[in-house]
């Protein structure tokens, strides 16, 4: 029988090191450093409407964990293991975009960012294949 809990629990079981907060700013550097390769302080916090300190901190803890280079005053760059990881989690949110906007139309930014923490890969692949597959029919939802 499975073992119910609170979704603090579900957290701390997982093996993933990095927090929400970690993939929501490494998604927003592959994001923005695309066309340069590289993103700066001031343009990260306006665009996550953060202040520049909270931009610094994170980007000390995304560098002690391989993901990023930074010198303070300087350019943030991903690292080979950052931008492997970045490009999967701008993969998961578009793949979970493509879902919200096949089953309610419309913009649904907010909610595919809250929801994008909580899918396993396994299921982003998964969830990929049925869109995949709703595309190639010409299937749609009817609202």
């Amino acid at each position: 029988m499975s073992e119910y809990r609170t979704i603090s629990g579900y957290t701390r079981q997982e093996a993933n090191p990095l927090t929400h907060t970690m993939e929501d700013y490494l998604e927003m550097i592959c994001r923005l450093s695309r066309e340069t390769g590289f993103v700066r302080v001031h343009q990260l916090a306006e665009t996550l409407h953060v202040k520049p300190s909270s931009v610094t901190k994170m980007a000390k803890q995304l560098q002690q964990q391989g993901l990023i280079e930074y010198q303070p005053y300087g350019y943030i760059r991903l690292t080979g293991e950052g931008a492997a990881e970045g490009e999967y989690l701008l993969y998961r949110h578009n793949v979970l975009l493509r879902f919200l906007r096949l089953v309610n139309g419309g913009d649904n930014l907010e909610e595919a960012e809250q929801m994008e923490h909580f899918f396993s890969k396994k299921t982003v692949r998964n969830l990929e294949r049925i869109l995949d597959e709703y595309e190639r029919r010409g299937m749609h939802l009817k609202s």
